[in-house]
């Protein structure tokens, strides 16, 4: 039967839901050693929500001795394939059957639309647990080639303990992105999720016990970054960091790896992403693919397309289509309305930072086109509209720096070889898209963008098959697609000669 997702249904749910705010180490919850909690303020509204636990690095030795134990012992990494497979994929079916709890768990930390949250977040992260479980059985070794008296058997086996620290925009389905495959391969895991969005991953755990997890598999240990992150980066007995987050702590987590015991490191960084539109493009088309892949998740994406490239002979009329779309199409409301299309920013903080460097670009010259302002203040949360600024050069800062907000900077261009310099002029390669009816030039174009993904004529489309990453300062590694599984491996070789 088809639930009646109405604003007073969701309102219900938020008045029952008892969020679980502990650490979750070797199959049970934990304080934090020190005693100490840090209050989680809704985005929605700025009242206060979850009490949650302040881990240290006390917190941190213990979750990761909880996964070491487990690794070592083989509970998990030497249990039949199929076995393996049947949990990961009760796992899944149990984010699923809870998923307007996680829904609402997430939407009271991040502030996103809880349909959004319930549609594709939930979705994405159920899909992604049972993909690497599809996998388990089908996972084979190799035999190299040898002369006739020798048999080299070439195996993938397991790192040991991957310390996963997943950001905040899109909580549910990042971890699975790092859960997934790496407790397929037979890892343990300790995650430590951003502390602006911890509740989700703590249920996470606890489903996946619930679904026949062995204890001490997957463990989350919830803090600030310093207190907890750069511990665990750190820890001697890890032997992996799986990052996604801004390109300065990247840079500070591959730091941490060198100064400890030379981990292995993934990174999945920022983006600022060129959207190409040539003037023989399909226009409305074009103007969907930029506004909503700038302005989704109100602009908290790291792919997201935040510079709009566009030939000088159509800015004015696809400018005046994205303001279209934006009005028609991407409502922006209280999250807990059915019809939010998009919802509030992480925190007041972050609001606020995007607000000055909105200002300060103004400031160097770039013109508002239309919105990028705060609204529904009367709430007490921390939105602000979705907007673009034309007429712009790909030197100034809105152009440079990653804002992570609903804002779009249209740079205009006359002919191919400059548009390709401008797409190209950034120290980002995570994404990038070409709007064009001239195929040899889309796929010319494309090539020549330096991305870990390149959209003709669409964007932001993908599915689990197809890895996520970026080039440059958008980090290495990938997520998603049957490659992921590759960095929580190593391959070993067993050499037998005959007599």
């Amino acid at each position: 039967m088809t639930k009646n997702y109405t604003r007073d249904y969701w309102e219900s749910v938020l008045s029952d839901i008892k969020p679980e705010g502990r650490h979750f180490i070797n199959g049970t919850h934990r304080a934090a050693s020190s005693g100490e909690t840090f209050t989680r303020i809704r985005p929605m509204d700025g009242k206060p929500g979850a009490q949650l636990a302040r881990g240290n690095a006390a917190d941190v030795d213990a979750a990761v001795a909880s996964a070491r134990a487990a690794f070592e012992s083989g509970v998990w990494r030497k249990k039949e394939p199929l076995e393996k497979k049947k949990i990961m994929l009760k796992w899944a079916d149990l984010i699923r059957a809870h998923g307007d709890e996680l829904a609402m768990l997430e939407t009271i930390d991040v502030g996103k639309p809880v349909m959004a949250s319930l549609g594709v977040d939930v979705r994405l992260c159920a899909e992604g647990i049972q993909f690497y479980g599809e996998m388990i059985d089908k996972m084979y070794d190799e035999i190299a080639p040898t002369g006739p008296n020798a048999r080299a058997l070439v195996r993938k086996v397991p790192l040991g303990v991957i310390g996963a620290i997943t950001p905040w925009n899109y909580p549910m389905i990042i971890d699975a992105w790092k859960l997934g495959p790496a407790i397929a391969a037979g890892n343990s895991v300790v995650l430590k999720p951003a502390e602006q969005s911890s509740l989700s991953a703590i249920r996470l755990a606890e489903l996946a016990i619930e679904a026949g997890l062995p204890a001490g598999v997957f463990n989350v240990v919830t803090g600030y970054g310093e207190e907890t992150g750069k511990p665990l980066a750190l820890h001697m007995d890890v032997d992996m960091i799986a990052f996604t987050g801004s390109t300065e702590v990247g840079k500070l987590i591959m730091g941490y790896a060198a100064q400890s015991n030379v981990k292995r490191v993934a990174l999945e960084l920022g983006g600022k992403s060129p959207l190409v539109v040539f003037e023989d493009a399909d226009l409305d088309a074009a103007a969907v693919a930029a506004a909503w892949g700038c302005f989704y998740n109100s602009g908290e994406t790291c792919h997201a397309s935040t510079r709009l490239i566009v030939q000088r002979s159509v800015q004015d009329q696809l400018i005046a289509k994205i303001q279209a779309v934006t009005n028609s199409d991407i409502a922006l409301k209280h999250p807990l309305d059915p019809a939010a299309q998009i919802g509030a920013l992480i925190e007041e903080e972050h609001m606020n930072k995007v607000l000055a460097m909105i200002a300060a670009g103004e400031k160097e010259g770039a013109r508002r086109a239309f919105g990028a302002e705060r609204v529904l203040s009367e709430t007490g949360g921390y939105y602000v509209s979705p907007g673009v600024f034309v007429d712009m050069t790909n030197d100034m800062s809105l152009a440079r720096q990653e804002i992570f907000g609903p804002v779009l900077a249209a740079i205009p261009f006359d002919t191919e070889e400059e548009a390709l310099k401008i797409a190209n002029d950034t120290i980002y390669g995570l994404a990038g898209a070409v709007f064009t009816k001239d195929m040899d030039r889309a796929h010319r174009f494309s090539e020549e963008i330096h991305a870990g993904t390149v959209w003709i004529n669409t964007y932001d489309m993908s599915n689990f098959a197809t890895p996520f990453g970026g080039f440059k300062q958008s980090g290495f590694g990938r997520d998603r697609s049957v490659h992921a599984i590759d960095k929580y491996c190593d391959y070993k070789t067993i050499w037998q000669q005959f007599a």
